[in-house]
């Protein structure tokens, strides 16, 4: 039931149709595919589980996939493990609508492509680091200090505040 050119694409209409409690796994493996125009994934590994519920169809899903990302200290690029859960809510109705606002559209075809990327860049860190004890890039000409030291070393701080340094 999934779509090679449209992969997060799942008919659902068979589990409408059955009883309340009834659920289905759609498992999903790909060594490499992007969502959206900027996010790449590779080794990415998961599946949704889809139960009927009387307001709707509960979609819960566990997913894992690595991608690359630049340290935000020495602006190397990294490979960075993700791991998430998604849980969401098609209602069969208005008045079942959850705060997302899904609903399970009448040709039963459900496209998780933007759910599934929108849950994997929360996962992504604000401020990626490539190790812990990155030392970044030397301010005054730039050498990667995780690889050599070039000397330079910070300059006393011309800040107002600097004057209370002294007093300790």
């Amino acid at each position: 039931m999934v779509n090679s050119r449209r992969p997060f694409r799942l008919n659902v209409g068979f589990i409408i149709h059955e009883e309340v409690g009834y659920t289905h796994e759609f498992p999903f493996e790909f060594d490499k595919i992007k969502l959206g125009d900027d996010l790449e994934l590779r080794e990415f590994s998961g599946a949704v589980q889809v139960g009927r519920t009387p307001q709707g169809l509960l979609f819960t899903g566990k997913f894992s996939a690595r991608t690359v990302l630049e340290c935000v200290r020495c602006l190397k690029e990294f490979n960075h493990a993700l791991v998430w859960d998604m849980t969401e809510l098609y209602a069969f109705n208005e008045k079942s609508v959850s705060d997302s606002g899904l609903l399970v559209p009448e040709n039963a075809q459900i496209d998780l492509e933007s759910l599934i990327r929108e849950y994997a860049l929360l996962e992504v860190p604000i401020s990626p680091i490539c190790k812990p004890d990155c030392k970044g890039l030397c301010p005054v000409c730039g050498q990667d200090l995780n690889i050599a030291d070039c000397g330079h070393r910070p300059e006393e701080d011309e800040s107002p505040f600097s004057v209370l340094k002294k007093l300790l």
